[in-house]
């Protein structure tokens, strides 16, 4: 039988009994829109909670010293106190110049960055504005190989300049001399200007002493959510001659080492095995992937769990077609051996019953993916209602964009159509076997 004839057949043979065809296929509608419904809720809810690491740098990995414990008998507890026996000694590994070559040289590796806090109590101050920040010292002329981006001036970080955050330029400076219930200052025009960094240390006699830094501001941070809004950059050679001032000794970075270190991976896929290879040189090392990675794992679960709830209805819809295909046989048998007794084949009978059931999971399923994208829709909509009525705020991450409580990829679209026709051509196959193998004598003599 040709395929246009077949076609033909099945389309003549469904629109025959238009009332049954039509109660099946909404099984499947249900079926079908419950899936794309409660796997868009799960989607939607991964979605959102992994927007919170979205706006952090998925390339980067934050070391810092490892402590080990020396010393046996039982550990001492800072600040006294402690178990029997000797305490233990926590004594860090240091990063030196020697840890950012063996880094560096790490296969995936594209940027080691140190950063080191001035160790001094620092105060920023533009005209008659303060402000109480840390000064961090990076080892980079370009802040934006640590992913810091500007929205004023530039990345690029040289000595004698400053790269301050957008939270400290915004809102950070106020007028030591202001006087209660005058207006707060508006924040200072710091781009390209001249602050004055007032570093502070104390004696052994207890007396405090200033130091003051003249630094030309060269950029400002573009606000982010992350720890750059909130930082001070300068460069390392500027923070290690402010430490050495206020430690009242030479940093010998061999032996002192680095507070930290920002390490950039060239792909985020292998993050995870870049920080296994920093953690097995001696060190700590974190990134947002080691977060990122079990969450993604829950939400995956959870849509399964979902999907195999909607699945549910779709087995009740498959068992429905079941029923349908085999009634239209018992009524079509005297049909069938007429088909049979003019030439058509076993696999021409199986075939034309088989389209007809998919047909049905096809018609029931398009339905279903229509309804199941408008009912998502509707519940998204109505998420924002209902967030906006409890407060206005946004589901971002510091103000970050909306998101939506559901989100329908067309993956899922296409998949559960096709899982529904799928389905719709297994329940009818059993009946399409039945109608196949039937003897055409038998069959034409049936009433």
């Amino acid at each position: 039988m040709h395929y246009l004839d077949l076609f033909a057949l099945i389309m003549e043979n469904l629109s025959r009994r238009k009332g049954r065809v039509v109660l099946t296929a909404i099984g499947v509608l249900i079926g079908t829109a419950s899936v794309v419904v409660l796997v868009s809720l799960g989607i939607g809810l991964q979605r959102g909670a992994t927007q919170l690491f979205g706006i952090a740098d998925l390339t980067r990995i934050d070391v810092s010293p490892k402590y080990n414990f020396e010393g046996g008998g039982g550990a001492v507890l800072v600040g006294g106190g402690g178990g029997g026996g000797g305490g233990a000694v926590a004594t860090p590994v240091p990063i030196t110049d020697r840890t950012i070559a063996d880094i560096q040289a790490l296969p995936g590796v594209k940027d080691v960055i140190p950063r080191d806090y001035v160790q001094a109590q620092t105060i920023l101050r533009a005209g008659r504005l303060e402000a109480g920040a840390g000064l961090m010292g990076v080892g980079t002329d370009d802040l934006a190989k640590m992913g810091v981006e500007v929205a004023q001036g530039t990345t690029l970080l040289e000595k004698g300049t400053v790269i301050i955050g957008a939270q400290i330029a915004q809102s950070g400076f106020y007028d030591p001399k202001q006087r209660p219930g005058q207006a707060p200052p508006d924040p200072p025009d710091l781009l390209d200007k001249q602050l004055t960094v007032i570093a502070i240390k104390w004696s052994q006699d207890g007396q405090e002493i200033r130091k003051n830094v003249p630094l030309r501001v060269a950029g400002i941070t573009r606000q982010s959510g992350q720890e750059s809004d909130w930082s001070v950059y300068i460069s390392m050679e500027d923070a290690t001659l402010l430490s050495q001032w206020a430690m009242n000794r030479r940093i010998n970075r061999n032996k002192d080492g680095y507070q930290m270190l920002v390490v950039k991976a060239a792909d985020p896929d292998g993050v995870l095995d870049l920080r296994d290879r920093i953690v097995d040189l001696g060190y700590e090392a974190s990134t947002f992937q080691q977060f990122l990675e079990p969450l993604n794992e829950y939400y995956l679960t959870q849509q399964v769990i979902f999907g195999g709830v909607g699945a549910i209805s779709l087995l009740v819809a498959a068992i429905g077609i079941a029923n349908t295909m085999t009634m239209a046989i018992l009524e079509r048998t005297r049909e069938i051996g007429l088909m049979k007794a003019v030439g058509a084949t076993n696999r021409d009978v199986l075939s034309v019953f088989l389209g007809e059931a998919a047909g049905i999971g096809f018609v029931g399923g398009l339905g279903g993916v229509i309804f199941g994208w408008m009912a998502s829709q509707v519940v998204g909509v109505l998420s924002l209602v209902n967030l906006a009525s409890q407060g206005g705020q946004s589901p971002g991450f510091f103000g970050g964009p909306t998101v939506l409580a559901v989100e329908t990829p067309v993956w899922l679209m296409a998949g559960s159509l096709i899982f529904a026709t799928l389905v719709g051509l297994l329940s009818g196959l059993y009946p399409a076997l039945r109608a196949a193998t039937l003897v055409p004598v038998l069959a034409l003599k049936y009433e």
